[in-house]
């Protein structure tokens, strides 16, 4: 490897980015939360204030990050892009089957809607965690 190309991986290591996957592991943990919080509950009624209140801040922390994702100008958003689209429709699929799930388990009313919000963005972390991953090494073209 030439002192060229050693210096340019450097240099995608060492770029300063925005702290994107940090902030996906925080909203992730929130719904996660929620959820464990609202299953602990589960059969009976689960009390929903204090996962609605961090759905909303999982939700914030959410916008965020995309916010923060969307403004890098230096990126490699091919790479980005092609590994978001196949992660997203495989977490679509894993969602929509685990929403039937909820629904064929008889969950009904604001335990699915706040279920159901808490999956969506979990479905839209893990891809964007995924794709930042890896884009984020990669050399901009």
């Amino acid at each position: 490897m030439s002192g060229a190309q050693t210096a340019a991986g450097a240099d995608l290591v060492n770029r300063k980015l925005p702290p994107v996957a940090e902030i996906a592991v925080v909203s992730m943990a929130l719904v996660i939360v929620g959820g464990i919080f609202m299953a602990a509950h589960l059969p009976a009624h689960p009390p929903l204030g204090f996962a609605e209140v961090l759905l909303v801040i999982a939700a914030v922390v959410l916008v965020t990050n995309v916010v923060l994702l969307a403004r890098l100008r230096d990126f490699a958003w091919a790479s980005f892009f092609l590994v978001v689209k196949w992660s997203l429709l495989a977490y679509l699929v894993i969602a929509g089957i685990l929403e039937f799930i909820f629904v064929l388990d008889g969950t009904r009313g604001q335990i699915l809607v706040v279920m159901t919000c808490m999956l969506a963005i979990f479905a839209v972390n893990v891809p964007m965690l995924l794709a930042f991953s890896v884009a984020r090494y990669q050399p901009v073209p």
